[in-house]
């Protein structure tokens, strides 16, 4: 490996201009159609996963938990930065594939997101920004304030939109009708 600790940061930071490149040959909108950049946009409306943070930025700052966790777990003597551009691409991949055609339609098909018609690319980077935030803060707290955060965004999700990471990877990939009534019931 590069003992250059700069190295692995460079190819983080060319993984998210590439992810950016990517999503805007695939025809995702680089900002909000609306016209404007704001900082929330509002799940149900036509600002969702839009703007600069929506509701499922929690999820992407709980998937920084998660893989600092996994990669402490299985690559601890691997350099913090070599983990932190794992990370990245697992998550910059999962971007990519969140805002293809296919998985836009099963979330339309499976979930109750009818309106879903992928995000900005604004949005993407935001949820990859969120994920380092994620990622850095597992590396500073303690293993239990970490788990109390996690819990709390699915529950404060789950509370505000009925979703958050658990329920929508459940739905996506095996849906359950009592859950879909219960999210919209809203």
């Amino acid at each position: 490996m590069q003992r250059n600790p700069a190295f692995p940061l460079l190819l983080t930071a060319l993984t998210v201009l590439a992810t950016v490149a990517v999503l805007l040959m695939m025809g995702r909108n680089p900002i909000c159609p609306c016209g404007y950049v704001d900082l929330w946009g509002a799940t149900g409306t036509e600002e969702g996963s839009q703007q600069l943070l929506d509701w499922y930025t929690p999820s992407h700052l709980i998937h920084g938990f998660l893989f600092y966790a996994a990669l402490w777990l299985v690559a601890r003597p691997v350099p913090i930065g070599w983990r932190l551009l794992v990370a990245t691409l697992v998550e910059c991949g999962w971007e990519i594939v969140e805002n293809s055609n296919a998985v836009i339609e099963r979330y339309r098909e499976v979930t109750i997101a009818l309106d879903y018609y992928g995000d900005s690319v604004l949005n993407s980077v935001s949820d990859i920004v969120a994920m380092f935030i994620g990622f850095w803060l597992s590396m500073r707290l303690p293993v239990w304030l970490s788990v109390v955060i996690v819990i709390g965004f699915e529950i404060l999700t789950a509370f505000i939109i009925r979703d958050g990471l658990v329920l929508n990877v459940l739905m996506l990939l095996y849906p359950v009708d009592a859950i879909r009534d219960w999210q919209g019931a809203i």
